[in-house]
């Protein structure tokens, strides 16, 4: 055999081992894919039937749910569901299933393959609705106030206290973004640490000013202002090197309580600053509201 046809039967070869390989490894992912697919339609389907059994505890009680639960089942012909109780009895079973069944999500029964999922639906109640959000988070505080209420459980919130003005402190409140703009005309370089609300406002800068934000994630360049990603806690030291660098003339700043961003309000202070802050929204009552987290943990420990 000449060298050309060994050189040709070893490429032939080789391509052969490559196509069996890649074709057993796509194999191999479609059949992850497809397995992921199934236990994600599981888990939705087993949210459907645990929403169902929601407080039953006791077989007297299932019977009332038995006929939402076999409707259910029949919108469900591919599914096979056990109940069992705590004490491991079975409650309710809608085919005839070994007593044993395997912890693997994979099982096959009398030449049947089944995708297997369990869960526990024990007699755990949400009792408390802790709101530990931002003090200008206001619609996700009144939704948790309201949901608490539809719950008929408490709602305890951690409310950071505000910043308090110092001697020398040249602060001017505004209500809303409105009021916000029209005080900051007379200023040509505002420092704003808003957060992201001002992205949505950067086509709208004054041709005479010329914006620096401060945001925790980066931002597309901008010819009228200027993003700087950044996350909390700020050094006093490095502040002031960012205001004598940038030669704000003005702070634009939520009230947003603690220690992790307050050092910018010195630097104001000391550099005779305006601060421009933004009023904290209205929150909603709730059943007991804690100043720092120390004593919302203390109150805690008698339910924990």
């Amino acid at each position: 055999m000449s060298l050309a046809n060994r050189l040709a039967l070893l490429f032939a070869a080789c391509t052969a081992a490559v196509a069996l390989l890649a074709g057993a490894l796509f194999n191999r992912a479609s059949e992850v894919h497809f397995i992921e697919l199934d236990q994600q339609q599981l888990q939705g389907k087993l949210a459907v039937f645990s929403e169902l059994l929601q407080g039953v505890t006791s077989t007297t009680a299932l019977v009332a749910r038995r006929p939402a639960l076999e409707q259910e089942l029949q919108r469900h012909p591919e599914l096979a569901l056990r109940i069992e109780g705590p004490d491991g009895q079975v409650w309710f079973s809608s085919r005839a299933l070994p007593d044993s069944l395997p912890h693997a999500q994979h099982w096959n029964h009398q030449d049947t393959a089944y995708r297997v999922m369990s869960t526990k639906q024990g007699d755990l109640r949400l009792t408390l609705l802790l709101d530990i959000t931002h003090p200008y988070a206001a619609q996700i505080s009144a939704n948790a106030a309201a949901a608490a209420r539809l719950a008929g459980i408490p709602c305890w919130a951690l409310r950071r206290p505000g910043w308090q003005p110092q001697p020398g402190d040249d602060w001017r409140e505004v209500a809303d973004w409105a009021a916000l703009i029209r005080a900051l005309a007379p200023f040509a370089k505002p420092f704003f640490t808003l957060g992201r609300e001002p992205l949505a406002h950067l086509d709208e800068i004054p041709v005479h000013q010329h914006w620096t934000l401060r945001l925790l994630d980066a931002q597309p360049e901008h010819p009228r202002a200027r993003c700087i990603a950044a996350r909390g806690p700020f050094a006093l030291e490095n502040e002031r090197a960012l205001f004598a660098n940038e030669g704000f003339d003005v702070l634009v700043s939520k009230n947003s309580g603690g220690n992790a961003t307050e050092a910018k309000l010195q630097v104001a202070r000391e550099r005779g600053l305006p601060v421009l802050i933004l009023q904290r929204p209205p929150l909603p009552e709730v059943e007991r509201s804690f100043a720092d987290p120390d004593t919302l943990w203390q109150a805690l420990q008698p339910l924990l």
